[in-house]
This record gives C-alpha cells, structure tokens and sequence, in this order.
C-alpha cells in the first residue's frame, strides 16, 4: 500500500503535534473545567505538581451530556491508594454537579514517573502529545519530540496480550444489565481501536485521536478485519450492552490482534509491580 502524501497530525519535520488546547474546550464545558480545576487544587494542594486535560474536550469534539472529563494528576510522590480514592470521590461530585459531562476519569502518576527513562514512550508521550496543560509546570518541556514509529508503537500498546485476562473477569463479573455493560463495551471499544491503529501508524505516518479515522487506517492494511475494527469505533462513541460483543472482543478480535502485535512490533517493556 502506498503511503499517504500529507500526514495528518505531524509538523513539517514530522514529529506528532500536540493536540487539543484550553482555547478549544468548547464554552459550555468551561465551568466543568474550572470546577475540577479548583477541586484538584483543594484535594492535593502543594503535592500536586501538574495537572492536565485530555481527550474530546480539549479537542472541542466533545458532545453535551455524552462525553466524559478526562484529567491526569502529576504528584511529586507516588500516589497512594487513598490519594486514588480522593479523585474518584472528586470525579463523582462534579459529574454530579455538571449534567453536561457523561462521567469523570482522574488519572494519577508522580512527577518521577512521567519522566522517567522507561516512561518516556508511553506516559511521558501520552502527557506531552495528547494532554492540555491545566495547572503547574508542563512537564513537556523535559520531554522529547516524537515520531509515529515501531519504538513509540511498541511501548504505547504492545501490551494487549496481558490485559486480556483481566477483561474476560470483568466481563464474567459483570452483570447482564445495559448500565454493567455499556461502559466495559464503550473502554474495550476504544481500546482495540487504539490499539489496530497504532499497530499501523509507522505505516500510516501520521497521528489521529478520532476513533473512526483509526479504525479507516487500520482497514487499509487489514481489510479482512475492517468491518470488526469499523464496528468498534462505533461502539466506543455508541456503545451497546451486550456481552456477545465483549466476547467476541477477548475470544477472537483482542487475541489476533495481539499476536499480530507482537509480530510487528514486540512486546512493550516490563513495569515494576504496581505500576498500572
């Protein structure tokens, strides 16, 4: 397959550009920043190093009542268990308070993680090319540039094959109710589909968050799993409750891809305990 002339998401010496920006967070969901803002600030205070916005908000697609808050939080220590409930206990008050948001994810890492040598094509990646600033110093500054290549492949996703396991028993575990599975249907949905498409993106030469414009990639060097890969874009921005369909994700399309993976790209580099 012929590679694409125009890259999309790169600057003219192809290294990934940032995306998303505050000056882009659609109006309507400014005073939901604000306020998680404002709460990171009460619930952390001098520990929290950074704090940043990821995903469809800061890249103004965000839908009113559908799309959920994404945050990271950077201590300057290891975030403990209790620091983990404190920002769920954040999430749930203000996707309470805020009927514009569907949900809110706080992600946590210490400020020494995010930097770190074996950090760096993954978190350090995800907060220098796919986070907005919020608060503190943005730690992209100590951070390389980056190329869509096998390396950044790799370390992004080349982890599949380990968190199988662990989807089929939250699948087993979840009831049969519409509200138990839409949510495991809409995290795999996207997962996959991140995954097919980094799979592809040395290839591709390029950089997208848009689920679909993943799953149109990924279908141009596997077209025999494009209609899987189609159907599961849809369901990460429409998700349904059915457990056939998280079935089919752990039982055929997750373990093929994850062996295709590790064929193209290896197997992404060993965390200490602890670290997911």
């Amino acid at each position: 397959m012929s590679e694409r002339a125009a890259p999309r998401g790169l600057d003219p010496l192809g290294f990934i550009e940032r995306e998303g920006s505050y000056a882009r967070v659609p109006p309507v969901f400014r005073p939901v920043v604000a306020a998680a803002r404002d709460r990171l600030l009460d619930a952390f205070g001098a520990r929290l190093d950074s704090a940043y916005l990821y995903g469809s908000i800061p890249r103004g697609t965000a839908r009113v009542g559908r799309s959920d808050l994404d945050l990271v939080a950077v201590l300057g220590e290891e975030p403990t268990g209790a620091d983990r409930d404190t920002a769920g206990a954040l999430g749930e008050a203000v996707d309470k308070e805020f009927p514009e948001i569907d949900g809110v994810g706080t992600l946590l890492y210490s400020r020494a993680r995010v930097l770190s040598e074996l950090e760096r094509y993954d978190i350090g990646w995800f907060v220098a090319c796919l986070c907005t600033p919020l608060l503190g110093e943005d730690l992209a500054e100590f951070l390389p540039r980056y190329r869509p290549d096998s390396l950044l492949a790799r370390e992004t996703n080349g982890d599949l094959a380990r968190y199988l396991p662990r989807w089929r028993e939250r699948i087993a575990a979840a009831d049969g109710t519409e509200e138990a599975l839409r949510p495991l249907v809409r995290f795999m949905s996207r997962n996959l589909v991140r995954t097919g498409f980094t799979l592809v993106m040395p290839r591709w030469n390029g950089w997208t968050s848009d689920l679909r414009e993943m799953a149109e990639a990924f279908a141009g060097y596997y077209p025999e799993r494009a209609g899987l890969m189609r159907r599961a874009a849809g369901y990460g921005y429409e998700p349904v409750g059915d457990r056939a369909v998280l079935r089919s994700y752990v039982d055929d399309l997750g373990p093929w891809l994850a062996g295709e993976y590790a064929r193209v790209h290896g197997v992404r580099t060993p965390r200490p305990e602890g670290w997911d």
